[in-house]
């Protein structure tokens, strides 16, 4: 890629990813789908998604959000660098990029203002918002009617610490950043004194029921089911010797396919929160029903990649450049 990620290419450039390297179409010529492809630096996922975009026909362009500007002398009040004055027809996010409460929120403010100006974006603000946040999007699967473990979120150590005197009782809590992904900052909460300080724990409590492993299971094991478009693009187990299951850290990734329920839950909870396309993460309770642990807004696929046969990244850009196929086929 070019020194500066968002950098427009030129005709026959490329965008460099160390070793890596992904032909990247001009933006002139009229047959190409110009798609935003938000992100904070190119990985194995950007550049898997920009490869599947252009051979569907689409000029991809990666793009901090960082380097976006609201700017209300132009036209349409915003500066996306790589688009020379112009709009994207879509944007796919891949990243915030870490930040302030102000950086991020004005982050967001650029994904509402494309959305307001008839951009789409996969996954637009709110779902990203409701998704990223915990504490939202456990009450919003929880009022879906969609079974979680037991949550609770609180603000001082205090009430914290009384939860915990009373929930240990039953078993472990697990204590999670309210932000936070790839299982980094998990801390399993046993006793009232595990937990951190106010400031540790960024001034809020995030506190779930830990769901141990089955009788049956092989260690300690969950499901995280991607969904696009209403549909289930393919599913894994994650099989693990410790109680933290995510890839990144180590869980192996098994081939599986969903049942009726799983699947059934999975796309309910991507529903509940708006997502165009996610990672649904389910567990199982002690009688077997599945429960919703969380849903990701700009999850990673390598894992599942590895156990299914086909392009993933290809199936998720095909979808994102259906959904503007859709609203022009509908659009007066």
């Amino acid at each position: 890629m070019t020194e500066e990620l968002h950098k427009p290419p030129d005709e026959g450039a490329t965008l460099d990813a160390g070793a890596a390297r992904v032909e990247a179409p001009s933006l002139a010529r009229g047959a190409f789908r110009r798609v935003a492809l938000f992100t904070d630096k190119i990985d194995w996922h950007v550049e898997a998604f920009a490869r599947a975009l252009k051979r569907l026909g689409a000029a991809p362009v990666p793009v901090r959000l960082s380097a976006c500007k609201i700017d209300t002398t132009r036209l349409q009040g915003l500066a996306i660098p790589g688009f020379h004055g112009k709009l994207p027809e879509l944007a796919i996010v891949r990243a915030i990029g870490d930040g302030s409460l102000e950086e991020i929120t004005m982050r967001l403010g650029v994904l509402h203002a494309l959305q307001a100006l008839n951009v789409r974006v996969v996954n637009d603000a709110r779902a990203i918002e409701r998704c990223t946040d915990k504490s939202m999007a456990s009450l919003l699967l929880a009022r879906a009617g969609l079974k979680t473990p037991a949550t609770f979120v609180v603000q001082t150590l205090a009430e914290a610490r009384a939860i915990a005197a009373r929930e240990c009782a039953k078993g472990p809590l697990v204590l999670k950043p309210l932000f936070g992904a790839q299982g980094w900052g998990l801390r399993l909460i046993c006793d009232p004194a595990e937990l951190p300080e106010p400031h540790e724990a960024r001034f809020v409590y995030y506190l779930q029921r830990f769901v141990g492993p089955r009788p049956d299971a092989q260690g300690f094991e969950d499901m995280r089911v991607l969904v696009s478009r209403g549909r289930v693009v393919g599913a894994m187990r994650r099989r693990a010797e410790s109680w933290i299951t995510n890839v990144r850290q180590g869980a192996k990734p098994v081939a599986a396919t969903p049942s009726v329920e799983e699947e059934r839950i999975a796309l309910a909870a991507a529903r509940a929160l708006g997502a165009d396309c996610a990672g649904v993460d389910l567990i199982w309770d002690e009688t077997g029903a599945p429960l919703v642990l969380e849903v990701n807004s700009m999850a990673g696929w390598s894992g599942l990649q590895r156990v299914t046969n086909f392009s993933i990244a290809e199936r998720l850009a095909r979808d994102a450049l259906a959904l503007i196929a859709a609203a022009q086929s509908v659009a007066p």
